[in-house]
């Protein structure tokens, strides 16, 4: 794994500069002498301390492998991946003062190679290629469409793996439904009565704001959040808290019922 240098001493007074110019930062980094990005963050350590929490799903060993980091920020999971030996990195974000702040973390712990692009979820596309590992943490309860972007995820860049992270709110419980939705209750004109229960999917539109801040769009439940990475052909390897899923690139299991076809699996032709 890479070892980053801390910067130099005669540097540090420049870098704190330069940190302080581009803030606020939302990822508190630490780049060694002492010096963090967000040291004030309002939750703590972050995302650091959340990291260590799910570190385990992922690969120690990302050698020969590419990763792309959607909605990377300041590029604290982008750094964390080419630790692991990742071979190419993308880091995309349609926030320009986000990139200006990843490629000076990467500049002041010596990381080199890893790419970042102004680029929309909704856009992946443009990338023109698939990757090994998909990151995908703290972006689709901002999104105006996030259906829309797990199926373009799917489609065009998940080869494999995908780390998923959303906020979640409601049960934890995941309830079995239906294939198929009566509109009333066999011999009876009442509608099924476990759309109110706490362990059937549901996403909570939030119509002004959330924390304060009017870009938080959706709270899925769980059960929300698996059954839409179902939708959009994602399997659940593995799960770590509550809100963080390691997903694997798989068939739509019913696709015959929408308009997106059967994803191929890794390394089927296209």
């Amino acid at each position: 794994m890479h070892q980053a240098a801390a910067p130099r001493r005669q540097d540090t007074a420049e870098l704190r500069d330069r940190i302080e110019e581009l803030g606020p930062w939302f990822h508190n980094i630490d780049l060694g002498n002492g010096l963090t990005t967000a040291p004030e963050h309002f939750l703590g350590d972050y995302p650091s301390f959340k990291f260590k929490a799910f570190a385990h799903l992922l690969p120690d060993d990302l050698s020969g492998r590419s990763v792309l980091d959607i909605g990377c920020n300041a590029g604290f999971y982008s750094v964390e991946m080419k630790r692991r030996g990742a071979e190419r990195v993308v880091g995309i974000d349609s926030d320009e003062r986000y990139l200006a702040q990843a490629r000076l973390a990467c500049e002041a712990l010596g990381f080199e190679g890893i790419e970042f692009r102004n680029l929309s979820v909704y856009d992946v596309a443009a990338l023109g290629e698939r990757f090994d590992l998909v990151i995908f943490m703290g972006v689709l309860y901002h999104l105006r469409h996030p259906l829309l972007a797990l199926d373009l995820i799917r489609e065009h860049v998940a080869d494999d793996l995908m780390l998923f992270q959303t906020m979640q709110q409601g049960s934890d419980d995941v309830a079995e439904v239906p294939e198929d939705h009566p509109f009333f209750m066999p011999g009876t004109t009442e509608p099924p009565p476990y759309f109110d229960a706490p362990g059937y999917p549901k996403m909570h539109f939030i119509e002004r704001e959330f924390a304060n801040d009017w870009t938080n769009w959706w709270a899925p439940n769980a059960a929300c959040s698996q059954a839409m990475l179902r939708a959009a052909g994602f399997s659940v390897e593995g799960r770590a808290q509550s809100d963080v899923y390691l997903c694997r690139a798989a068939p739509v299991p019913y696709a015959k019922y929408g308009p997106a076809a059967v994803y191929p699996t890794r390394g089927e032709a296209r």
